[in-house]
């Protein structure tokens, strides 16, 4: 970690404490997570204050006050650390060394720069959760191509090509099924400017993830172990709880558990992971924040995974995540084109019984954009999955209505 010392100039530009609610929470980045943050804290009477890059994000509307400036820019950061009480992020691209600076300061950040810095770098991640004895797929750095080649000879092709940093929803990963992928995947990955790892390939069955909030005391509220089906690297539809056997999901709560205090997490956390062929659990990766497989618990569980984060970052006792019905889905709205970020055909979602739609507020659709999701209860899988299903098909953005 960098010493970060904060120019004397700015210090002294940094604004005053305003009148503010009970808790005033600041969230680095605007985005849908930050929204859905920003209505739970609101619940709970405090005040949001968000970093962003423009005026005219997802959560803007729902803040108190946009601090615009760059998330990785020190100086940005501590104008808002100066204005809230405790510091959270909706995503874990902010550099690590920046974040250090609020701690460096004396403001509160949760999840801290430290958890970030491991879980952010996928390699790091990886290594910490072998160190700890946890199942993953065999990885191996990939300074450059020789080391891909190496790594194949020791896995076996197929691999699977990695940024370490900054990769989503299938943006930074490409699979090579040969030697003959290895220029299109080092060029597509830019791997002379960016950090690479190559992992070996895990032929699934089903992919899981769970979401746990870990308080700042080590409490930890566990929500169901759910199936999340992915379509073109994206997120279709969580299953809550997954249609798995009860062993295989007490096996992947222990696990998704052990990650969780292994990166010693602050605040609610995703853990993804695969379940083989042969009943194994890898962990595919974590994410330190409130997650897309997550969304259901709005209305599915005695409290959100966005509430239980909240909780967890002000110091407050965690609320219970336990299902409200036996089952929910939650099915996500993606951009069908690029237009406006307006949503065709709500209205006839709102009269689907039992469907609750929820608009991300973004002003851009783009092919596969997340744009908003729908959950639905019921007494089975297949009963909450037809009620969302239905909902979301008379939802459309971008392009004609």
């Amino acid at each position: 970690m960098r010493d970060i010392a904060l120019p004397q100039p700015m210090l002294a530009r940094m604004p005053a404490r305003r009148p503010k609610a009970a808790r005033t929470l600041g969230i680095i980045g605007g985005g849908q997570l930050a929204r859905m943050l920003a209505q739970s804290a609101s619940q709970l009477g405090c005040d949001v204050v968000i970093l962003e890059r423009n005026d005219h994000s997802p959560a803007s509307g729902l803040a108190v006050e946009t601090v615009l400036g760059d998330w990785d820019n020190p100086d940005s950061l501590l104008v808002l650390g100066s204005l809230v009480d405790t510091v959270t992020l909706e995503n874990e691209f902010v550099d690590a060394d920046s974040l250090a600076a609020l701690e460096q300061f004396g403001h509160a950040l949760w999840p801290a720069s430290a958890t970030v810095r491991l879980v952010q770098d996928k390699l790091l991640q990886k290594r910490a959760l072998a160190d700890a004895g946890l199942p993953v797929p065999g990885f191996l750095p990939a300074p450059d191509k020789q080391a891909i080649l190496a790594a194949a000879k020791k896995f076996g092709w197929p691999l699977v090509l990695k940024k370490r940093r900054n990769g989503y929803d299938g943006k930074g990963n490409f699979t090579l099924r040969s030697a003959a992928d290895l220029d299109a995947a080092w060029t597509q990955l830019n791997g002379d400017a960016n950090a690479l790892f190559v992992e070996e390939f895990c032929p699934f069955t089903t992919e899981l993830a769970m979401m746990i909030t870990r308080s700042q005391t080590g409490e930890t509220a566990c929500y169901p172990v759910v199936e999340t089906v992915q379509r073109d690297h994206i997120c279709h539809l969580v299953k809550a709880p997954a249609p798995i056997a009860p062993d295989a999901a007490a096996r992947a709560a222990d696990i998704a558990r052990r990650a969780v205090e292994t990166v010693q997490a602050t605040g609610t956390m995703g853990v993804e992971m695969f379940l083989t062929q042969d009943g194994a659990i890898l962990i595919n990766e974590l994410a330190p924040r409130v997650h897309n497989s997550g969304h259901y618990t709005i209305e599915a569980c005695v409290c959100s995974q966005f509430e239980n984060h909240i909780r967890a970052v002000l110091g407050w006792p965690l609320g219970s995540p336990a299902l409200l019905a036996p089952a929910a889905v939650m099915v996500n709205l993606l951009g069908g084109g690029k237009g406006s970020g307006a949503p065709h055909g709500l209205g006839n979602a709102l009269a689907v019984p039992g469907a609750h739609p929820h608009i991300y507020g973004k002003t851009i659709s783009a092919p596969g954009r997340k744009m908003g999701h729908v959950t639905a209860l019921g007494q089975t899988l297949d009963e909450a999955l037809a009620t969302a299903q239905r909902a979301a098909s008379h939802i459309r953005f971008g392009g004609e209505p």
